[in-house]
């Protein structure tokens, strides 16, 4: 009975062995299996749906320069961008890669690349405003994207204990919105956004003279996979080198704003 046990025992060691080896992680890093990049789906020009409802952005294009690069098929997955930390960290996503700024409270959450393009947190008001400096805010109401490095500046800035109200938008698209119908005074926003959006909207918009915070966008790699870093890191510098990236820069900036 007890050498019976024993080679069932076996068996079943053996195929569990089987069933682990096959379905184990395999991972991006390891060129056997797509990236899934987690994207907010409406903030242009890094990521955002055309007239055609396809996902097209700088970021886009970026990304799927890198995964070529990497020798993998890459897939854009919207997310919801208050969750982006916790998609990346669940393994349902494997990068966070479109605007998503650099911070010091970011870094404890993820890994980072290098940054690959600067930005600034602005405030935007309408063309007709009379407002144009950051302490005329006093009393007013300003909109921005929730859990977003717009809110990290606003709160860092003095301005903010003088502002009336603060209303947090689910992304900047809805927060526009609201600034044209006049429910909100002026919109705290990257300044890379809004550029898109006065180029699209002439004579709608306008920047306050003053910015609120410089920053830098980097891509967000989930803590403890370092391989994948590595290899995107690579990906990246070869299309600096290349000049890939600034093909891409060129075609949605007209200009070349890739940090080398």
């Amino acid at each position: 009975m007890k050498k019976r046990l024993a080679a069932i025992g076996l068996v079943l060691t053996a195929a569990f062995t089987i069933l682990t080896g096959c379905s184990g992680d395999t991972g991006a890093a390891g060129g056997d299996k797509k990236l899934v990049v987690g994207i907010d789906d409406k903030f242009a020009p890094m990521g955002f749906r055309d007239e055609k409802n396809e996902i097209v952005g700088f970021d886009i294009d970026y990304a799927k320069a890198a995964a070529e690069k990497m020798g993998t098929e890459v897939e854009f997955q919207p997310i919801d961008w208050k969750t982006k930390e916790s998609e990346l960290n669940s393994g349902r996503i494997d990068l966070i890669w479109n605007g998503y700024t650099i911070t010091e409270e970011r870094k404890g959450k993820v890994l980072f690349t290098k940054p690959y393009l600067k930005n600034a947190q602005v405030v935007v008001t309408l063309a007709k405003s009379n407002l144009s400096k950051l302490d005329e805010l006093e009393g007013k109401t300003v909109g921005l994207q929730s859990l977003s490095s717009a809110a990290d500046a606003l709160n860092a800035s003095p301005v903010k204990s003088k502002i009336k109200t603060v209303t947090e938008y689910a992304d900047n698209v809805l927060a526009l919105s609201d600034l044209k119908i006049g429910r909100v005074d002026a919109v705290v926003i990257d300044e890379v956004v809004v550029k898109y959006y006065m180029a699209k909207e002439k004579d709608t918009f306008k920047l306050m003279s003053e910015s609120l915070a410089p920053e830098e966008y980097g891509v967000g790699v989930k803590k403890g996979n370092e391989e994948l870093l590595q290899k995107l890191q690579k990906a990246l510098d070869e299309l600096n080198q290349d000049g890939t990236a600034a093909k891409i820069s060129q075609k949605w900036f007209g200009e070349d704003k890739v940090l080398k």
